[in-house]
């Protein structure tokens, strides 16, 4: 079995990126608000600050901030993507398809078996990870400018009067890549 190393930092920030099993799937925005119950049920009993957040079709990004003494964000993301697994189950029923060793250990194919994730390092980088989050739906062309993404903690930035509106620009075609 694979021994995964994460840097765990207590209290630290991190950038993730979390994935459906199907990167062709539209059931995070489609069951958006299941997935906002559950990561709510969670970080109530699992606080973070969320710095950032975007929730795409088959993934989304997200920069945290631990609470002091806390380094266990793993427990948050299997827990949330437990919670969205069974509400989502439960109201269309059955399983998605997966491999024998996820049906082995029980896991119903959703999501991809891992996440990654990135320790923020600084102030930069900090700002580098919250700026993708928000970037990411114009870079996949689901629209051109980042305020038309609904499912974005940008439109909360914009409140807090941390950015304009119109950060980001329009995008042009061909302006991005993976």
């Amino acid at each position: 079995m694979t021994n995964y190393r994460r840097r765990r930092i207590a209290g630290g920030s991190y950038f993730f990126t979390v994935n459906l099993a199907d990167r062709g799937s539209t059931l995070l925005v489609d069951r958006i608000d299941t997935l906002r119950r559950a990561c709510c049920t969670v970080l109530a009993d699992h606080p973070v600050r969320i710095d950032a957040m975007v929730v795409l079709p088959d993934h989304l990004h997200a920069v945290w901030t631990l609470p002091p003494g806390d380094d266990d964000f793993s427990t948050r993301w299997k827990k949330i993507k437990t919670a969205f697994t069974k509400s989502v189950t439960k109201s269309v029923g059955g399983t998605w398809p997966c491999g024998r060793s996820k049906v082995l250990k029980g896991e119903r194919g959703l999501w991809q078996r891992r996440f990654w994730e990135h320790a923020i390092r600084d102030q930069a980088d900090m700002n580098g990870h919250i700026e993708y989050c928000w970037i990411n739906p114009v870079k996949h062309g689901l629209v051109r400018r980042v305020a038309d993404w609904p499912h974005s903690s940008f439109h909360r930035a914009v409140r807090e009067r941390v950015v304009p509106e119109d950060w980001g620009g329009t995008a042009r075609e061909g302006a991005f890549g993976e």
